[in-house]
């Protein structure tokens, strides 16, 4: 068999065939939103969507374009009080990307920080408003100190701060080749 032939007959891979007739269509990540006055609240705390869905009075859904950063908070209550804090930083992806099944995230996203429960929680949105005070859109922050964050808080290690300067390596780092 000569080599046109063989090129005409094999397929294109499969991480490929994802884009076959769609030049110039992004994929987009949603995430589900919610909130039941005094019983549910998921929301978004930073990230700015491409597109905010309104499905009734209490549900709504984010639309991401793929290296968007966002968080999501999640709780909820019952009669007695709250009972689940869960906060998750997370960045869209492309169909060749490797990402994580999240619930209410489709179809997945890079999960950069998870915590769970009222004080990890209460940590990690202080380091927010820390960042927030440096005039720093949390969204534009290294995915890397998320990471960090993430693991520092798995570890109970004490959580690193986010400078100004870091920043400036991080915004230098992304011009680079």
């Amino acid at each position: 068999m000569n080599a046109s032939a063989l090129a005409a007959t094999t397929a294109p891979p499969p991480s490929l065939a994802v884009f076959a007739g769609h030049a110039g269509i992004a994929p987009l990540t949603r995430v589900s939103l919610a909130r039941i006055e005094q019983r549910i609240d998921v929301y978004l705390r930073f990230g700015e969507p491409a597109r905010i869905i309104r499905l009734d009075r209490w549900r709504r859904i984010a639309v991401f374009l793929p290296g968007a950063m966002f968080c999501r908070i999640r709780w909820h209550a019952n009669d007695y009080g709250t009972i689940r804090w869960r906060l998750m930083v997370m960045q869209s992806c492309t169909p060749l990307d490797a990402a994580q099944r999240i619930p209410g995230v489709l179809p997945g996203a890079r999960l950069l920080l998870h915590a769970e429960g009222e004080p990890a929680v209460r940590a990690v949105l202080s380091q927010l408003d820390a960042i927030e005070a440096q005039s720093i859109a949390p969204a534009d922050v290294s995915p890397t100190y998320w990471r960090t964050l993430g693991n520092r808080l798995a570890a109970r290690l004490p959580l690193p701060a986010y400078t100004a300067e870091r920043h400036a390596a991080w915004l230098a780092g992304k011009v680079l080749p």
